[in-house]
């Protein structure tokens, strides 16, 4: 089932400030096609997303997530994309014990000077968003146990 023409989907991209929003601002500022269905929010690093904001972002009605960060050893806080990297990994896996695809949330490296790569990544995972149409709803019940897994010590 995917979605018709013209009917957006909802997807929620997480760039970091320092690389992949200014990779997003680059496509822009080179008028590159993207598409619409994208809604950006800009944090300060990717180390920052915790992965319960992809969980939320899927339970309130966002039909994929995907979150980028600068490239390994690039990052402008150091070490914030290893920490990302190694929760969002994890998060990937833990999304199939939720009863939730995998294929809607992917995680990336974009620079702020690869407006070409921005441009490829997000219309690869629209694309792929697409083709999977609208998500299923996410119960309570799944939502709560996301939660108390999340909560447990790490």
């Amino acid at each position: 089932m995917s979605a018709a023409p013209g009917n957006e989907l909802r997807i929620i991209g997480f760039l970091c400030n320092w690389c992949s929003y200014g990779g997003a601002d680059t496509a822009g500022v080179g008028r590159m096609t993207q598409p619409t269905d994208l809604r950006i929010i800009r944090v300060p690093c990717s180390g920052r997303i915790d992965p319960l904001f992809v969980l939320k972002a899927l339970v309130n009605g966002a039909d994929g997530v995907l979150v980028s960060g600068c490239h390994p050893r690039d990052c402008h806080y150091a070490e914030g994309n290893f920490y990302a990297r190694r929760r969002l990994e994890v998060l990937k896996r833990f999304l199939q014990v939720l009863g939730i695809d995998e294929r809607r949330f992917e995680y990336t490296w974009v620079s702020a000077s690869e407006g070409q790569r921005w441009q490829e990544v997000v219309q690869k995972f629209t694309e792929r968003i697409h083709e999977l149409g609208p998500a299923p709803k996410i119960t309570p019940d799944q939502m709560a146990m996301a939660e108390t897994m999340a909560a447990q010590p790490r």
